[in-house]
């Protein structure tokens, strides 16, 4: 085998590996190298329960691109590391995602958040997005910059899949900029 050839080879494996590579992969490697640097930190129990409101682009990898509008909230009660989380994302299309997870945040320092999150929901297809099959999944990436008042600016990237439950998985991914809102100033403590 000449060199052209390996590297050939080689530059068609590390594709197929990449494929297989899901932001939840991502978030999962992410969550357990964060837990062995020393200056990063789970969220503490004082952190508040957040409304988070985002709006983006998704269909981002093909050729339509489609806006999307998304609400959640994001609850402050921790099961160990990870927080439990409910949405929707409408989609300007017609379609339409309800769903709920887990989430966890990851303080790089004082102001910057990482925040991995897994969830499961009802998809219901758009005119154009049809992801194949009625339950979803959505791994998520955001990075967050965190304000005094503990409200939250950031940009997020995720993927939905069928996981192959469905005859088609085309799966779509999304970005979107998110504001997130702690409960306790609308309502106060």
């Amino acid at each position: 085998m000449n060199l052209t050839m390996a590297f050939s080879v080689f530059k068609q494996k590390s594709k197929t590996l990449m494929s297989r590579v899901s932001p939840f992969s991502l978030a999962l490697f992410l969550m357990v190298s964060a837990i062995s640097l020393p200056d990063v930190a789970f969220a503490d129990d004082n952190e508040p329960a957040f409304i988070s409101g985002g709006i983006g682009l998704m269909d981002v990898s093909e050729n339509s691109i489609l806006g999307e509008f998304r609400i959640e909230y994001r609850h402050n009660d921790r099961f160990w590391i990870f927080k439990p989380v409910v949405g929707v994302e409408v989609v300007s299309d017609g379609g339409f995602y309800a769903h709920a997870g887990v989430m966890t945040d990851i303080f790089l320092n004082r102001k910057i958040v990482l925040t991995p999150s897994f969830n499961m929901g009802y998809w219901k297809d758009g005119s154009t997005l049809k992801l194949g099959y009625e339950l979803e999944f959505r791994s998520q990436l955001e990075l967050a910059y965190r304000f005094e008042d503990r409200s939250r600016l950031g940009i997020s990237l995720h993927h939905i899949s069928n996981a192959n439950l469905g005859d088609k998985n085309p799966g779509t991914e999304a970005v979107a900029v998110y504001y997130s809102l702690p409960l306790n100033k609308i309502f106060g403590n």
